[in-house]
């Protein structure tokens, strides 16, 4: 049978859908992290901003009670990289993604700090030191440095951090507050072991259901994993396959959404490091023009980039002044008056939410160059 075709456009709107980016959906926050399989938190504070983009009638505080209630934990994970996940969620997948972590930290010159240390004695040191109270790795590096004192402390501190499970605790990434980055281990957090299956099939499921139809490629650029293909095979009957413009196999859940491409996308603000624009080796679903995403520093809910039916054509700013708060929006080409205007309405929206202490709010367009 022939495979049927999937245009970008069709990518989009599917991949939209599942993001809860056509509407705000009725979820909870609890139930909308599962579905997006976490949030990525290097930010403190974006995953709130992409909560508040996808969600109907999201608090801030629903947010902050499940990290403080350690409901949620932010913890290393897809890509090595921070995410914010629910605490079940967690204990299922850091196991699959260990060897990703492991991978990433081998690749570094840390790892090579490190050559000839007895791995098991480090971190069940390590654990004792953030076990015994949170951590950060400025504080626990040098107390790893008395224990080995021909080592440099930083190495052994990331050590640590790559190899061992630790979440990030309290007050860090609480709306309203702010902390180091302090450390402890899952099993002093949570009170549980991590789940002992390290297979990744659920994995892939969840990712379809979130940021399909994808090719292996995006799953191993979202997840970090290699070798996804033996899965994917094994999966295969119970996927559905089409091809993508390019005639690449994109697979799919049988019962996923797939909208029509004429579906309506509304202007969204998505915050920084947004899973969205980074979740899949083929960009072109979002990006149009082949810019890469922009990583913006800082605590989040400050920057982030636009989304306007449905493709990536600006990043937005909050800029503080007194009692007023600017949200500059800084389009990539020129805006149709129409786009203006959602962005604008849109805009307002996220200020009430990101910068209700101002007395006074304004949205701005930059120039375009």
């Amino acid at each position: 049978m022939p495979r049927r075709m999937l245009s970008r456009r069709a990518l989009n709107r599917a991949t939209l859908e599942r993001q809860l980016l056509l509407r705000r959906a009725p979820l909870s926050a609890v139930d909308a992290i599962e579905h997006l399989v976490g949030m990525q938190a290097q930010a403190p504070n974006s995953p709130y901003v992409g909560l508040w983009t996808r969600l109907d009638g999201f608090r801030a505080d629903e947010l902050a009670e499940l990290i403080t209630q350690r409901r949620a934990v932010r913890a290393s994970l897809m890509r090595a990289t921070l995410h914010l996940v629910t605490a079940r969620d967690f204990l299922r997948l850091r196991p699959v993604v260990q060897s990703v972590l492991e991978s990433r930290f081998s690749g570094q010159s840390f790892a090579r700090d490190i050559a000839g240390l007895d791995d098991d004695a480090l971190i069940a040191a390590g654990r004792a030191l953030l076990e015994e109270r949170p951590r950060t790795r400025a504080e626990f590096g040098p107390l790893l440095g008395e224990r080995w004192p021909d080592r440099n402390a930083v190495p052994l501190a990331y050590a640590i951090s790559y190899l061992l499970p630790l979440v990030q605790v309290p007050p860090r990434g609480v709306w309203g507050s702010n902390g180091p980055a302090a450390w402890t281990t899952v099993e002093a957090w949570l009170g549980r072991p991590l789940e002992p299956d390290r297979a990744p099939d659920e994995l892939v499921m969840r990712y379809l259901a979130a940021f399909g139809p994808a090719t292996v490629a995006d799953i191993q650029a979202w997840s970090g994993l290699t070798r996804l293909r033996e899965v994917v095979e094994r999966l295969r009957a119970r996927l559905v396959v089409f091809r993508d413009e390019d005639g690449r196999e994109m697979h799919d859940l049988p019962d996923a959404p797939r909208p029509d491409d004429n579906t309506p996308a509304p202007a969204r603000f998505l915050p920084e490091y947004d899973n969205l624009l980074l979740s899949h080796a083929d960009r072109s679903r979002f990006i149009t023009d082949g810019r890469p995403p922009p990583l913006f520093p800082g605590n989040g809910a400050e920057y982030g980039t636009v989304l306007l039916d449905g493709y990536h054509r600006g990043t937005w700013r909050i800029v503080r002044q007194g009692d007023r708060a600017t949200l500059v929006v800084e389009p990539f080409a020129r805006l149709p008056k129409q786009g203006r205007s959602a962005l604008t309405d849109e805009g307002a929206h996220l200020l009430a939410f990101a910068a209700a202490g101002a007395d006074r709010h304004e949205v701005d367009f930059a120039p375009v160059d």
